[in-house]
């Protein structure tokens, strides 16, 4: 019988590439999405898509009354402009939302306990470490400490490219097969995407880094 683990799931190109490298691993996946609210919604329906082309279970959790805590973010509040430029940018800081990954990485352990799953993958990677502090080694370590003691059973995050750049997960996509017109990046939710944010030049400078073209319209 499969081990099970739980993949949260945001339908972007780095989570699409983590949800299929655990799938290709054996693993019983349970897909998890959250609603929390993100002008970039889209996102889901590229997620559900995938789940039910792979064949995994997914859910989509609506957490959007977060809200009413949390703010001052461009990617939850209509009323600040998603930044454009590059992540290095001081400015890309409005699109941090605060504490979200510790957020949902407790909602994704809570209910890998409740499904007898041993591992929560989450896709965090190098690229956000200089503006993202939840997507950061120290944290991923941290928040592992803390779930292998926080129930009964103890379960780890974990982060495959923890480590790794945009263009090295995009680069394993890649070699593993994957069309990543299955995928929504863009943080402005519009019929295409932006070309602008942080979320498509990155994106973009990983399709160029790989000698590939991204399947994505753009505006």
């Amino acid at each position: 019988m499969a081990q099970k683990v739980v993949v949260i799931f945001s339908g972007g190109m780095d989570s699409f590439t983590v949800l299929n490298k655990a799938h290709r691993e054996g693993f019983e996946v349970y897909a998890l999405s959250f609603d929390y609210g993100q002008r970039h919604k889209k996102e889901l329906v590229y997620a559900a898509k995938v789940c039910e082309t792979l064949g995994v279970h997914h859910k989509v959790v609506d957490i959007s009354a977060i809200n009413q805590l949390i703010g001052n973010s461009s990617l939850t509040s209509t009323d600040i402009d998603v930044a454009e430029g590059h992540y290095a940018a001081e400015n890309m800081k409005n699109t941090v939302v605060p504490n979200r990954n510790m957020i949902l990485l407790s909602m994704a352990v809570g209910y890998a306990v409740s499904l007898g799953a041993s591992k929560v993958y989450y896709g965090a990677h190098s690229g956000d470490h200089n503006i993202y502090p939840d997507c950061r080694p120290e944290f991923v370590i941290k928040m592992n400490d803390v779930c292998a003691i926080a129930n009964y059973e103890p379960v780890e995050i974990v982060s495959p490219y923890l480590h790794e750049s945009k263009i090295a997960i995009l680069t394993d996509g890649l070699a593993m097969g994957l069309d990543y017109s299955q995928t929504w990046t863009c943080y402005n939710g519009r019929e295409k995407a932006c070309g602008k944010c942080g979320a498509c030049n990155e994106r973009l400078e990983a399709f160029a880094e790989n000698g590939v073209t991204d399947p994505l319209p753009y505006e």
